[in-house]
């Protein structure tokens, strides 16, 4: 029975009762912005954990024995998924709580770049991410690029979906879920405006980012995103350097877009190269633990591209 019930878990099929009567039920979210989302929508009614530690990427991160205990002991679990959390395949597999329920924050949503099937093949196999950081790992996005919470329309889809699922794994405390969510979703919109109404005169802008994180966010208001890494694991090559420079010589590009934690001698080298500053877009993966964190790195994002595209 427990084999059955872990692998509806695994399908994201909500198969228990309420928690009704637990005073204080434990939602762990697998790393930073479904943290700031799932803690916008729960506020204070559950305590809210991350699983992966903030500054350290959920695309490579290998499970611990720690995050089995953490999985132990909670009720649910909130996951951006398009295949993002490679990692929590096995670690649900072998957690061993038949009580754990599984929200997927990115139900729903259209992946940019997803390969034909992916979605029927999502959770059924390893899927590997198609970008590489600093410190080296290879992915292909079979499911498509997961970094959806950049762009503020998708991220009121993925706290719809979180506050959903609370809902239904908690149906006594339904309204505080939905009256919390009411208000994220508001600052969603309010953020959404700012980001249409700044961006407007520079609609077409092309910027080329460290990280392959921004097309949602780029396509949403007009902009072009070229990403510097898709670079080798090793050494950069002659051939890598001159792509970035044709681009960023035929882009007019006034910056060179890096991210937080990153000190990257080869992104260094296309700088100076250019002539250019390197100026820091963020894609969330490290920061504080308070819901108002997401608004505060997304304007401080709206003003670095504001600022490199006029």
């Amino acid at each position: 029975m427990r084999k059955i019930v872990t692998a509806l878990a695994l399908l994201g099929v909500l198969v228990l009762p309420s928690w009704g009567q637990t005073k204080r039920p434990k939602v762990v979210a697998t790393f930073l912005p479904m943290y700031l989302f799932t803690k916008g929508v729960v506020g204070d009614r559950a305590e809210v954990e991350v699983l992966v530690p903030p500054g350290t990427s959920a695309h490579e991160y290998q499970a611990t024995p720690a995050n089995a205990r953490t999985l132990s002991q909670a009720n649910v679990v909130v996951m951006n998924g398009l295949g993002l959390e490679e990692f929590m395949s096995g670690l649900l597999k072998n957690v061993g709580n038949g009580n754990l329920r599984l929200i997927d924050a990115s139900k729903g949503i259209q992946a940019i770049g997803a390969s034909a099937g992916a979605a029927d093949r999502a959770g059924k196999k390893e899927h590997k991410h198609g970008h590489h950081h600093d410190h080296g790992h290879r992915h292909s996005h079979s499911e498509g690029n997961p970094h959806v919470w950049l762009d503020p329309v998708l991220a009121m889809q993925q706290v719809n979906n979180i506050r959903d699922g609370l809902v239904a794994a908690d149906p006594p405390n339904a309204q505080i879920y939905r009256t919390n969510a009411a208000t994220f979703i508001k600052q969603l919109q309010d953020l959404d405006q700012e980001f249409r109404t700044r961006l407007a005169p520079v609609r077409g802008c092309k910027f080329i980012a460290f990280h392959d994180a921004f097309p949602y966010l780029a396509r949403r208001y007009g902009l072009q995103q070229m990403a510097v890494v898709e670079l080798p694991e090793d050494a950069l090559k002659p051939q890598d350097i001159q792509r970035v420079k044709t681009a960023a010589q035929k882009f007019q590009v006034k910056a060179i877009l890096s991210e937080p934690g990153v000190d990257d001698k080869r992104l260094q080298q296309i700088a100076q190269e250019l002539q250019l500053p390197v100026k820091t877009l963020d894609p969330l993966e490290r920061g504080e633990l308070q819901p108002e964190y997401y608004f505060k790195v997304m304007r401080q994002n709206l003003a670095t591209l504001e600022a490199v595209c006029k």
